[in-house]
């Protein structure tokens, strides 16, 4: 199942809002250097879909804000 996300780094607060059944927004307050925002993008959706982060997978957007992952099922 691929999923779009709208990434929001360096923000105040971790959080993750769900806007369709297939896109969500996420704040981070991660930085957007070194892969940061985007380890931690996927541990908050690890924890918001109840899945391992180690199973989820980045397919596109790792420079950018908007992203697509692959999780299983």
């Amino acid at each position: 199942m691929l999923i779009k996300l709208r990434v929001h780094p360096d923000s105040k607060k971790d959080a993750v809002q769900r806007l369709k059944p297939d896109h969500y927004e996420v704040w981070t307050r991660a930085a957007a250097e070194r892969g940061q925002a985007n380890a931690a993008v996927l541990a908050l959706m690890g924890k918001t879909l109840s899945i391992h982060p180690g199973r989820i997978r980045l397919i596109k957007g790792a420079t950018s804000p908007s992203k697509i992952i692959e999780v299983p099922g």
